[in-house]
């Protein structure tokens, strides 16, 4: 069935109508497409945008771009290091519940906010999830992780899926479906991406991953499709239906989501999990639609975290 393109991102948006604002901080938005969002979310009433960076440089681009920014807090830095670092210590103070990238690269924002001494890591092991918008699938898919985990090892997969399942349940889904992926969905030593599937259903299983219906190992097509796994015959109540894909590392998660969007016509927005606040970590090549959509997620994760209704910080493996 032809889904109608952005209909799920759309959703999410209108679900954060009757919601506040999350104050947010804005790391080094120096560049159009970051500054614009910022401003974009704020007049949505997504986010209540801090911008931290150079002060005189933010104010430049802003004129030259006609956006008004008046009413926005300025935090003044000198370079993106700077900007990063002001930013995770804006945390630290609980100033901001959430933190937006912007101009400065990923490893720039992410060593700031993984450092041992001033950063704002928790138990839980930081990861990165996708919100797909996949216009032939009836529903959000969560891909994790494919931006910062690159070889997860097992212990790394618990807290990668029970923060999946933290966000769908963010995001409306009361008992989200997971699915771990490998190539194939039998288990085999041959394959050490199906034993961290099969320990990972034992795991939830014995109330180590919480909140899910997690099975695996699947591989793409029988976790997607219910007439690929019908004529596989594997009898599951995840497999063609998954809310949550679990790729093996960071390589096949970043090719899957990047093939569903340049191939499948999908959106993808997105944001980094298991530190102290959710994180917007956008690229350059997301649209504006995958930014405020981004946003959107931040605004439920967050106020579904501040009612006690996701367990994020109770959990520890």
């Amino acid at each position: 069935m032809t889904q109608r393109r952005h209909e799920k991102y759309d959703a999410l948006i209108r679900r954060c109508r009757q919601l506040p604002p999350v104050r947010t901080a804005v790391v080094h938005p120096c560049d159009e497409t970051s500054l614009s969002a910022a401003v974009e979310a704020a007049a949505l009433g997504l986010i209540e945008p801090i911008l931290v960076g150079p002060s005189a440089r933010i104010r430049a681009l802003a004129d030259a771009l006609s956006l008004d920014i008046g009413t926005l807090e300025l935090v003044d830095t000198p370079h993106s290091h700077a900007s990063a670092a002001k930013a995770v210590e804006i945390v630290r103070a609980g100033k901001v519940d959430a933190l937006m990238k912007g101009s400065l690269h990923t490893d720039e924002l992410m060593a700031e906010v993984l450092r041992t001494d001033t950063g704002i890591r928790t138990a839980r092991r930081v990861s990165h999830v996708f919100v797909m918008d996949v216009p032939m699938y009836p529903k959000p898919l969560l891909i994790t992780d494919a931006a910062i985990n690159i070889s997860p090892t097992l212990e790394d997969k618990v807290d990668i899926v029970q923060n999946a399942i933290d966000l769908a349940h963010a995001l409306g889904i009361a008992t989200p479906k997971v699915a771990v992926l490998s190539a194939v969905e039998t288990v085999t030593s041959k394959l050490p991406s199906t034993i961290d599937a099969a320990a990972l259903c034992k795991m939830a299983e014995r109330g180590q991953i919480r909140g899910g219906l997690v099975d695996g190992p699947l591989a793409f097509d029988n976790a997607v499709s219910r007439e690929a796994a019908a004529m596989k015959e594997i009898k599951s109540d995840v497999a063609g239906d998954a809310d949550i894909l679990v790729v093996p590392d960071l390589e096949a998660g970043n090719m899957l989501a990047k093939e569903l969007t340049f191939l499948a016509n999908a959106d993808a927005a997105g944001i980094v999990l298991g530190a102290r606040v959710p994180i917007i970590l956008t690229s350059r090549a997301d649209n504006m639609r995958a930014r405020m959509a981004s946003c959107a997620i931040v605004v439920l994760h967050a106020h579904a975290t501040r009612t006690a209704t996701m367990p994020i910080s109770r959990l520890t493996t």
